[in-house]
């Protein structure tokens, strides 16, 4: 099994932060043109076959058995509804304040990584999680009046996506990543494509299924590629790194979301809003300078006891 490496999980979650909101913004471009059923089987479609030429000719092992398979559905289940979720809720908001509002999620994942996993959790992360909280805060600025009940839908994301992030810690360490993305992607299929077909049966909206143009195409497979990408990034950094240590890097995700808002969609944040992102980036770059100090005491401390 292999041992924590904080700063190598760190660094991987960083490569998730940049590449989500990205995925994200495609998703809210898409939103008004794909019915929302055919955007989901089509990232999932996606991710499957990414993945499994990879799977077949690197030899890695299709099966799951046992207590894994169940948490394997259950992490798919979770991933089908957290996506959706969210591609629902970002076709009401602006994309900088959707995934802000969904960072309450690493708040969440603190609370679950103690009390569930058991890990620990120093003051020090805390304390960086919890100012990275108050930053978030600060960038939401929620209108629940001109918004109404869909403003609530990135909390429900953050409560989602925090169970399958905890799942996934359960898991990393004993599966393949890309193996693990692999067969997720299949079960998905297999979960959502006959739901899509009784849906477009039914003429439910939001189920139907439409030939997509070319630049609709497009977009599909580049949300299907970099969900694929960011979720294998995701994966990886918890074999490396327990969640409570990741919760705060999250926040880094909220001004990539606001640059990528601002540059495809114009939305231009306040100076509150301001305010709150440059405190999220100083809550994340602690814990990376924190982290790293950390691994170069133990190293040191490792190469003194061995030369002892």
């Amino acid at each position: 099994m292999p041992q924590d490496r904080p700063f190598i999980g760190i660094t991987l979650m960083l490569g998730f932060c940049l590449i989500a909101p990205l995925a994200d913004a495609i998703a809210k471009m898409l939103g008004t043109s794909v019915a929302l059923g055919q955007v989901v089987m089509i990232r999932f479609a996606v991710q499957f076959l990414l993945l499994a030429p990879l799977v077949w000719v690197s030899g890695r092992a299709w099966q799951v058995h046992g207590a894994t398979f169940w948490l394997v559905l259950l992490r798919t289940v979770l991933h089908i509804l957290g996506i959706t979720t969210m591609f629902i809720a970002l076709t009401y908001l602006p994309l900088a304040d959707a995934v802000a509002i969904a960072f309450v999620m690493p708040f969440f994942m603190l609370i679950l990584g103690k009390f569930v996993l058991n890990e620990e959790v120093g003051k020090r992360r805390l304390a960086a999680c919890l100012v990275g909280f108050l930053g978030t805060l600060l960038v939401i600025q929620p209108s629940f009046v001109s918004v109404g009940w869909p403003a609530l839908l990135p909390v429900a994301v953050a409560a989602i996506f925090s169970l399958f992030m905890l799942v996934t810690r359960k898991i990393a360490k004993e599966t393949d990543p890309i193996s693990l993305q692999a067969v997720s992607g299949a079960m998905a299929l297999i979960l959502i494509v006959p739901v899509l077909a009784i849906g477009s049966a039914q003429d439910i909206p939001t189920l139907q299924i439409a030939a997509p143009t070319s630049g609709q195409w497009a977009m599909l497979l580049g949300l299907g590629g970099l969900g694929t990408v960011a979720h294998l990034l995701m994966t990886w950094s918890l074999r490396f790194a327990p969640s409570a240590t990741l919760a705060p890097m999250q926040y880094l995700e909220i001004p990539f979301a606001t640059l990528l808002g601002l540059l495809i969609f114009g939305e231009f944040p306040n100076r509150l809003a301001c305010l709150g992102i440059a405190i999220t980036i100083v809550a994340g770059l602690y814990v990376i300078l924190r982290e790293r100090a950390i691994a170069r005491s133990l190293s040191a401390k490792e190469l003194t006891e061995a030369r002892a």
